[in-house]
């Protein structure tokens, strides 16, 4: 019976930390969390302590579980403040079960398993050493403390071996999954990221940039914000590839995108929407505004210096703008009517920025005549 409960504790246990683990995969415990955070986690340790010795196996007066692997948990991945506020709860937990000897003898006992816990997770240790450690220390307190308080010597020795068996399982169980399911939620993370950002350069791709894209213009309206669009396109990059080679054309491209942002805000979104071409979401921005910009960048652009082994060269962009709602009035066009200026700016001559739906002669910005592209 007594080997029985102790798994189906076991089990409990294992189910309440995967539960836990599924709450806080987007922000995981750690040292650095924040003190609301660590004293947060610390009222559900001691509240899943208090859950596992509702289940407890009762040896006379004593009541045998799993309540210590928690406090271990929390000592090891957010330290003392956690394991501390932990314990208590599960101290008064364990004398609203019942005050008598047994009920006593757990504040010891809670008390050296924690700050022996707190102690082992600031050695310096490797972190399996440190659970190896824990396990064993707890599993040596217990031992102690059900030798004076069990009488019955017979139970004694198959308690005590029983017990170092389950608590070594429930704490290495419990620390391979919140281990493991972190692994998994890194792991996805970086392929959710890696799906939605461009490998080379680090910005947006061009299937983040559909996805912001297609949220914006349906709030843009209930917001009254102008949205502006920046379509980006290097001009005569084929040249690049074909006397340097793709390699260094992919620095340029990298280069590129470090350009353009530090050329815009910190909300302005920046992508990659496949070879030499780029966008730029402008939020909130007006057309004088957004020309203002694209204009900034072009001049960045065809001033840099792009060094390639020991050559150096420079290069320049063509940029078409478009603006919801002064150059287009509904903003689902706000890509085609960007991509038809970029495709004015480059008919009549390169390295200028064309504004969509408005004739060249009414630039606000002076024309910017095609500068060859030096190589």
């Amino acid at each position: 019976m007594i080997i029985k409960d102790l798994f189906s504790n076991l089990a409990i246990l294992t189910t309440l930390i995967f539960m836990y683990t599924q709450f806080t995969k987007s922000r995981p415990l750690n040292h650095s969390s924040t003190k609301k955070r660590r004293i947060t986690i610390g009222v559900f340790g001691g509240l899943l302590g208090n859950i596992l010795m509702l289940f407890s196996v009762p040896v006379g007066d004593a009541l045998v579980d799993l309540r210590h692997i928690p406090i271990i948990l929390l000592a090891f991945y957010a330290g003392s403040m956690p394991a501390y506020i932990s314990m208590t709860l599960i101290i008064l937990g364990r004398f609203l079960i019942g005050v008598n000897l047994s009920a006593v003898l757990a504040i010891p006992f809670m008390l050296l398993v924690t700050l022996g816990a707190v102690y082992i997770s600031g050695m310096n240790l490797r972190e399996k050493n440190k659970v190896i450690f824990m396990i064993a220390w707890n599993n040596i307190v217990f031992s102690i403390i059900a030798s004076y308080l069990i009488k019955d010597i017979n139970i004694i020795l198959f308690l005590i071996p029983m017990f170092w068996l389950v608590s070594s399982l429930g704490g290495f169980i419990a620390f391979y999954t919140i281990n493991y399911i972190r692994s998994i939620q890194l792991l996805f993370d970086k392929y959710k990221n890696e799906s939605a950002t461009d490998g080379l350069t680090g910005l947006n791709n061009y299937r983040k940039f559909e996805d912001i894209f297609n949220t914006l213009i349906t709030t843009i309206d209930e917001k009254q914000e102008k949205l502006s669009l920046l379509y980006i396109d290097i001009d005569f990059f084929k040249k690049i590839n074909d006397k340097y080679g793709h390699a260094s054309g992919d620095e340029v491209l990298k280069e590129l995108g470090n350009i353009l942002q530090k050329s815009t805000r910190s909300f302005d979104i920046v992508s990659r929407n496949g070879g030499e071409e780029f966008t730029i979401l402008l939020l909130d921005c007006p057309l004088d505004k957004a020309t203002e910009i694209a204009d900034r960048i072009r001049r960045k652009v065809e001033q840099h210096q792009f060094i390639l082994s020991t050559e150096t060269f420079h290069i320049s962009v063509s940029i078409g703008v478009s603006c919801y709602n002064e150059t287009t009035l509904h903003a689902i066009n706000l890509i085609e009517d960007a991509d038809k200026a970029l495709y004015i700016a480059k008919k009549t001559g390169r390295n200028k920025v064309c504004i969509a739906n408005v004739e060249e002669t009414h630039y606000s910005l002076k024309k910017y005549q095609s500068h060859p592209l030096r190589l």
